[in-house]
Formats: C-alpha cells, structure tokens, sequence
C-alpha cells in the first residue's frame, strides 16, 4: 500500500518552521534573505530536507501549505518565498566586504569534517559560507545536521589579514566566499 505523504504531513507546523527560518532565524538554515525578505525555495527546500522531519518536503508542498493556509503567513513567486509579516531580524544583508571579529565560528556535522580538513569551508550550493559570532549560535547550526556537532573556531583576524573577504550578514552571522582549512581548528 502507497502511504500519501501529503496526508501525513502536519502543514501547520511546516508553516510554523518555515516561519522561524524567514522570520527570526535565518542563519540557522544557512538562508540568505535579500532585502524584501525573499529567498530561493530550493535554498529553504535544501535546508529543510537536511532535517530528518522535513526530508520529503518538496516544492509542490509548499505551493499546497501556501494555497491551504488560513494565516496566509508565506508567499511564493517565480521560485523565491518569503514570509509576509512578524519578522525580527534585519532583512537587509550587507555584502560589502568588512573586517571580522578576530574569531568566528562555524557548527557543522561530524560526517563533515574530513572534507573540511581537506578542502576548507565551501558554500556548497549557497552564495556563502555561513559563520557564527559566537559557539552558542555556531552550536545551533551545527544541531540542524546532527545531533553532537562539531564547533569549528576560524581564525578570521588571520584570513582578513591574508586576503580572505568576509560580509556581515546580520547581528549573529558573517559570510565568506569559503575559508581555507589553514584557518580553521575543531574546537569539539
């Protein structure tokens, strides 16, 4: 027997998620918003799916979560979405190059980390690498792909210094183009 997966979805509480990601915490999701908001549902399809409860989540779902909400919180055009209102961040990213704080921070899962001690942080299919101002939030990002991350301490003050360019992306999160390993130790 076929199961229906659309019968088996709560879309409220995907809604609820959705709304976290586009409204209060972006960098969570590694989720570039440009300034009205808007990010590629691919992007937030990505991110969705590295979670085990929102694997199978797929376009089409949240065309039918948009169409079949009663608080109309999101809305989808041309592939990009955004949520409408309530939004607690600021949505403006800045991609100017500027000097980091002397430490940054990245939370990544373990299966990660010989690729990463290899080849560097990569934004792998993102515009940006994604860094943490602090071990709390690099900690939260870390727990969307596994359970005990592994908290990465980038020597940002050194790859500024050697020619890597860093972006504030908000209060909590920096961008970068990628970082070398040779800035980067595990921390945990």
């Amino acid at each position: 027997m076929k199961v229906n997966w659309r019968s088996l979805m709560n879309f409220e509480e995907l809604s609820k998620e959705i709304s976290y990601a586009l409204r209060h915490a972006p960098w969570e999701y590694e989720l570039e918003l440009d300034e009205n908001g808007w990010v590629s549902a691919e992007q937030l399809l990505t991110a969705l799916n590295e979670s085990d409860k929102w694997e199978n989540v797929t376009l089409e779902d949240l065309e039918y979560m948009i169409e079949n909400s009663e608080k109309k919180r999101h809305e989808l055009v041309e592939g990009r979405i955004r949520a409408i209102y309530g939004h607690s961040i600021p949505k403006k990213m800045v991609k100017e190059s500027t000097e980091p704080p002397a430490i940054l921070y990245h939370g990544t899962a373990r299966r990660f980390i010989k690729s990463i001690e290899d080849k560097g942080l990569l934004p792998n299919g993102r515009q940006y690498v994604h860094l943490s101002n602090d071990i709390e939030t690099a900690l939260q990002v870390g727990k969307r792909h596994d359970n005990k991350p592994i908290i990465l301490e980038i020597d940002a003050n050194k790859a500024w210094y050697e020619g890597i360019k860093f972006y504030l992306g908000n209060d909590k999160v920096w961008l970068a183009d990628n970082i070398p390993s040779k800035y980067i130790k595990v921390t945990s």
